[in-house]
């Protein structure tokens, strides 16, 4: 079970980690090479403001493939299974790594654009698919520190990418385009390594109506003497769903009988994307620039918020099932907002 997480976390949330932060790195690098296409296709010198322009729609276009990505997530889930869709996005994160990688001895600066759109449509069906497998393959009892494996991988790419994108590895100006690229190597990963896993036994029974599979695969990842208690609960399901097809997402804003949780799990996703931790990643080069860093010290000091947020989600999966879900998300929304506060107060008066 544990090592079908990690195969399931290194071309998931891993991905969407990784992508995060290692663009921040080659930040300088990525403005000399806008610099010289401009130049050389143009014969005349890049507008600064356009400079500024093309590298935000470079950095966020991730974003933007990322929503892509989370819309059609679900759809793959059901259409090609949890194990089938993981396996299906990795061939995205390549075709994105070989876009990246050859953009700059190509001097086309729009295949970095289109790569970083396809890599962001690559994490957002990882994001969204990920946790469906591992809710779906936990028992009850380990079913909330397995689910933790999202937040792990995730924070775990982050710091994997800064400390990638260190100048002494890959972020010099020779490797940035190798940087990149190199998200290829998460997918080679999950290839190599998942399709040693089952399916979803859920989604074996109940989606697919394969009883057989559903328990082989039950003993697989909870052992031949627990597995009855699970699949007695996947049935019940199975007759208590009689048939109902799995709703759209625009569905859901018309079904009353989900409307609560529906708007719980927008106001805390929505808290958590706002607060500008990703802005802080993409950006922080920038940031860091004008709080007085110098640009030789920036990447070290960008693995101190990459550390801090591996450690936050490590300690969180450990108390997890000690402390409960609700304490967590009130002191962990009271956090974000003191230190939000304490930016503004510091930005608006230094």
């Amino acid at each position: 079970l544990f090592l079908a997480v990690c195969a399931i976390g290194i071309g998931g949330t891993f991905q969407y980690g990784y992508n995060v932060s290692i663009i921040n790195a080659p930040t300088q690098h990525i403005h000399k090479f806008l610099n010289e296409t401009w130049t050389s296709r143009y014969h005349k010198e890049l507008n600064p403001d356009l400079l500024t322009f093309l590298w935000s729609v470079i950095a966020s276009v991730f974003s933007l493939g990322g929503l892509c990505g989370a819309l059609i997530g679900g759809s793959m889930a059901i259409r090609l299974g949890r194990k089938g869709a993981l396996l299906m996005n990795n061939i995205i994160a390549i075709l994105a790594s070989i876009l990246m990688g050859i953009s700059f001895p190509t001097g086309l600066f729009e295949l970095l654009i289109a790569g970083r759109f396809l890599i962001g449509i690559n994490s957002g069906i990882g994001i969204c698919v990920q946790p469906l497998y591992i809710g779906e393959v936990a028992p009850k009892h380990l079913r909330g520190g397995l689910a933790m494996g999202t937040s792990i991988f995730l924070t775990g790419g982050i710091l994997t990418g800064q400390i990638i994108g260190l100048r002494e590895l890959l972020g010099g100006e020779k490797y940035w385009p190798l940087l990149l690229s190199s998200s290829c190597f998460p997918a080679f990963a999950q290839l190599l390594f998942l399709p040693w896993f089952p399916e979803s036994p859920r989604y074996l029974l109940i989606d697919r109506g394969d009883e057989l599979s559903c328990a082989k695969a039950l003993k697989r990842f909870h052992g031949s003497s627990e597995y009855r208690r699970e699949m007695e609960d996947i049935q019940r399901e199975c007759f208590a769903l009689d048939g109902e097809k799995p709703k759209k997402p625009w569905q859901l804003f018309t079904d009353r009988g989900v409307r609560w949780q529906l708007i719980t799990v927008i106001v805390m996703t929505m808290g958590q994307q706002l607060s500008g931790i990703n802005a802080i990643y993409f950006y922080a080069t920038y940031i860091f620039e004008q709080a007085g860093i110098s640009a030789e010290k920036i990447p070290y000091v960008t693995l101190g918020t990459g550390a801090c947020e591996c450690l936050t989600a490590l300690s969180c999966g450990l108390l997890i099932d000690y402390v409960g879900r609700r304490y967590l998300i009130i002191g962990g929304y009271l956090l974000m907002t003191l230190w939000c506060t304490v930016l503004t107060f510091s930005l608006t008066y230094q």
